[in-house]
């Protein structure tokens, strides 16, 4: 399948603060990244998921928008490829001074790590769909940002980066990002 060429690829990195109960990226360092334009407009969900199950990093596990209420994932990294649609989406909480607000369309992919909040803000066209999928062998979670998850969201600090890129396998930004968060 084809994939926007990685010298070609337009990326963009985000470091969230903390916000209260939700971590976002401040315990491993790693960026929310966004690969704009990723997949061909053209590109069915199908096609996605063929694509990730052949580079073999992630598992396509739904098709669905993204829920309006903050939450993030305590137990894995996500991998968001937008399907279908354009929407408004907002990463680290909405009161959060750091907070990311992004329009993403068809094609974008969005590398989440453990811990940042994400939620829909609008769907801007109706319609709206990503391939949620996680690293093989991590199953995710649900949290809010409560008193009740401080637990699990220690758990974050021992979770592992990807060894390879979700989309371009032995090469990618998320690999560069691995290497520099080390460093940190």
């Amino acid at each position: 399948m084809a994939v926007a060429p990685l010298q070609t690829l337009r990326v963009s990195f985000h470091s969230i603060p903390r916000l209260n109960l939700i971590p976002n990226t401040s315990l491993q360092n790693y960026p929310l990244l966004i690969y704009h334009e990723c997949f061909p407009q053209s590109t069915s969900a199908a096609a996605i998921e063929a694509h990730l199950r052949f580079v073999g990093v992630v598992e396509p596990q739904w098709r669905y928008t993204m829920y309006n209420t903050t939450h993030f994932h305590s137990t894995t990294h996500e991998v968001l490829c937008v399907a279908s649609g354009r929407a408004r989406l907002c990463f680290g909480g909405e009161d959060d001074p750091g907070k990311v607000e992004a329009e993403l369309k068809q094609g974008d992919v969005i590398i989440i790590p453990a811990g940042v909040g994400h939620r829909l803000l609008q769907d801007l066209d109706g319609g709206f769909e990503m391939v949620g999928s996680y690293p093989k062998g991590k199953d995710w979670d649900m949290c809010y940002g409560r008193e009740d998850e401080k637990a699990k969201i220690e758990g974050i600090k021992n979770l592992g980066w990807f060894e390879k890129d979700p989309i371009y396998g032995d090469e990618g930004p998320v690999l560069d990002t691995g290497k520099q968060s080390l460093k940190m």
